[in-house]
């Protein structure tokens, strides 16, 4: 299965508010705890080593470029 790019979702501003809203009330370090949880949760439903490769390069690609080489996974 190659990685989808594309909105899978019906109303992909309803999906963004439910992440925002995921958020609101934590602090920094329970906020970055969700996130990583949520990762995991979900590349466990995706199953797919090699999707999860692009998804991985895709998302370091979109770091800042400041970032990029002190930035670990």
């Amino acid at each position: 299965m190659p990685l989808s790019v594309q909105s899978n979702f019906a109303d992909p501003d309803a999906a963004y508010r439910r992440i925002v809203e995921a958020h609101r009330g934590l602090g920094d370090a329970q906020s970055a705890l969700l996130d990583a949880a949520l990762v995991l949760i979900l590349a466990n439903h995706i199953g797919d080593i090699a999707v999860l490769d692009d998804a991985i390069a895709l998302a370091k690609r979109r770091l800042p470029e400041d970032t990029r080489s002190t930035a670990t996974i």
